[in-house]
């Protein structure tokens, strides 16, 4: 079976939740407080997590913060009840693969689950050789980014995003095509700043220079491609 941790401390929605991923037939491990969560994510090793953002203890901006300095990529689905972008921007700045914001359907919570779940297992990916561009060496079958011989921690979006990117071999990709693709978006044309936010993060960590980016490339009105 598939084991997510669930992180949440509304006794109430938690029960509900926990009912309806087992229900789906998924292995559901609840603890609601995010200091707990850091220390159970490293002993079970979930295929996800969902993460309520309000945790007494640690918040979960902090557990999304200390997971992926520990190097650890498992996807993440944050629950907010929070209206403002810039705290759902701040999450995915954090180290969050997707939102859900309360109050939110079953369904749509479902398919946020399954999505992720599909994208963590990574069968496209491991088509793809091993490939370079500049001093970045990218390995989609290992999930890892090198940049001068020290590797780099990306969240798993952000992987999955560069290997998006890095397969159209300079092509465009237009943001609705990698929200699709990437994301699994049904309905990419939605508004969103998702892949504004993760292609800003991975210039942070593949540019020399992020405000003068020499590989991932704006095109005006168009996209995004990746400079060889």
């Amino acid at each position: 079976m598939t084991r997510i941790l669930l992180v949440e401390d509304n006794a109430d929605l938690a029960f509900g939740l926990r009912a309806t991923l087992e229900f789906e037939g998924y292995d559901v491990d609840l603890v609601s407080d995010g200091r707990e969560a850091n220390d159970r994510i490293g002993k079970l090793e979930p295929a996800l997590v969902i993460l309520d953002l309000m945790l007494p203890g640690l918040d979960g901006y902090e557990v999304l913060s200390r997971l992926r300095k520990t190097g650890n990529r498992t996807p993440v689905l944050v629950l907010t009840a929070r209206g403002e972008e810039a705290d759902v921007l701040t999450g995915f700045e954090r180290g969050a693969d997707d939102y859900v914001m309360k109050p939110f359907s079953t369904a749509e919570l479902l398919a946020r689950v399954r999505a992720l779940l599909r994208r963590a297992g990574g069968t496209a990916a491991e088509r793809l050789p091993v490939d370079r561009f500049g001093e970045i060496e990218v390995n989609p079958a290992s999930g890892t980014v090198i940049r001068d011989g020290e590797p780099l921690t990306l969240t798993p979006k952000e992987f999955d995003l560069l290997v998006a990117l890095l397969k159209r071999r300079g092509a465009v990709a237009s943001r609705a095509e990698l929200l699709g693709e990437v994301w699994a978006y049904a309905n990419p044309d939605v508004e969103t700043r998702t892949v504004d936010v993760h292609v800003a993060e991975l210039r942070r960590k593949l540019e020399r220079d992020p405000a003068d980016p020499q590989h991932i490339l704006t095109v005006r009105k168009k996209g995004y491609r990746l400079q060889m």
